[in-house]
C-alpha cells in the first residue's frame, strides 16, 4: 500500500512540476497582481475623465417595467425594475480595462516581440549566405580538382573515372 501511495504522490508531484502547470501559477498571480494595476488605472484616470464629460455613475439609470415602481412603505421596492444603467457600467468598465490592457500591454509586447523576431532571422539570414558562400567555393574547389585530372592526360583519365570524379 505504501508503494501505491508513493506513486500516487510521485504521479501528482510530476504533474504539479510540469512546465505548463508551473507556468500558469505564475500567470495566475502576475495577472492578479496586475489587475490591480489596471484596476487603479481605470478608476484613478480613465474614470473620472469619462465623468467629468457625461455622469458619474451608471448605475441609478432603470426603468419600470411593471408600475408601479417605488419604494413601499415596508422599505421594499414595488413593481419589476429594469437596471440597465448597471449593464452599460459593467460594460463599459470592461471596454476601458481591456482597451487599458491592450495599449499599454499587449501592442508594446508585441512590438517589442516582433523586432525580437527580424532580428534573429537577419542573424539567421547572414549565417545562411555565409553557409551558401562557403558551399559555392567547395563546389569550385572540386570542379577545378575534376578538370585538373581531366586535362592530365588520357591515360589519368580512366583513374579518374575510377575514382568517382
Amino acid at each position: 500500500m505504501s508503494e501505491k501511495r508513493e506513486s500516487v504522490l510521485a504521479g501528482f508531484k510530476a504533474f504539479l512540476m510540469r512546465g505548463n502547470v508551473v507556468d500558469l501559477a505564475v500567470a495566475v498571480v502576475i495577472g492578479a497582481a496586475f489587475t490591480n494595476i489596471v484596476n487603479a488605472v481605470v478608476k484613478g484616470i480613465i474614470s473620472p475623465v469619462v465623468g467629468a464629460v457625461g455622469t458619474k455613475s451608471l448605475d441609478g439609470y432603470k426603468s419600470c417595467l411593471k408600475s408601479p415602481c417605488a419604494i413601499g412603505p415596508d422599505g421594499q421596492p414595488t413593481g419589476v425594475e429594469i437596471l440597465w444603467g448597471s449593464v452599460l457600467n459593467a460594460t463599459l468598465t470592461f471596454v476601458i480595462t481591456a482597451a487599458v490592457v491592450y495599449f499599454l500591454m499587449v501592442l508594446p509586447m508585441a512590438k517589442y516581440l516582433a523586432r525580437q523576431e527580424e532580428r534573429r532571422k537577419a542573424r539567421e539570414g547572414v549565417q545562411e549566405i555565409v553557409e551558401i558562400t562557403e558551399l559555392e567555393v567547395l563546389k569550385e574547389i572540386r570542379d577545378t580538382l575534376v578538370a585538373q585530372r581531366a586535362g592530365s592526360g588520357g591515360v589519368g583519365g580512366q583513374a579518374g573515372a575510377r575514382d568517382g570524379f
